[in-house]
This record gives C-alpha cells, structure tokens and sequence, in this order.
C-alpha cells in the first residue's frame, strides 16, 4: 500500500511540474485580453461618435444657409 502511494505522490508531482500546456494557457488569457480592450474601446468610439454627430446634426439644422439672392 505504501508503495502504491509513493509512485501516485510521484505520478502527482511529475504531472504539476509538467509546463507543456502552459505556453497555450498564456496564449489564450493574453488574447482574451486584447479582444476585451478592442471591445471596450470600440464601445467607446461608438458612444463618442454618435454624441458627436447628434451634436453637429442639431447645430446645422440651426443654421440658414443664403442661396445669393
């Protein structure tokens, strides 16, 4: 029995020291990441974009415009 748990304690420690799927981890966190700051300021564009043009569209419905007569 204590054999048996000895060689599970190794098999545990050899598979917790084991980094191969690490590199795809970091990969995957780092792009979920950069697809969140894209979102967040795509969403930012958007908002500041359509302020903007709500307020240009008001100031030149304001505006009379000569036609030279």
């Amino acid at each position: 029995m204590k054999t048996r748990l000895l060689n599970f304690a190794r098999r545990l420690r050899a598979r917790l020291s084991d980094e191969e799927g690490a590199v795809s981890a970091d990969w995957v966190v780092l792009t979920a990441g950069i697809v969140g700051v894209a979102a967040l300021a795509a969403s930012t564009i958007t908002d500041a974009t359509s302020a903007l043009s709500s307020s240009v569209k008001t100031g030149m419905s304001s505006k009379t415009v000569s036609n030279g007569d």
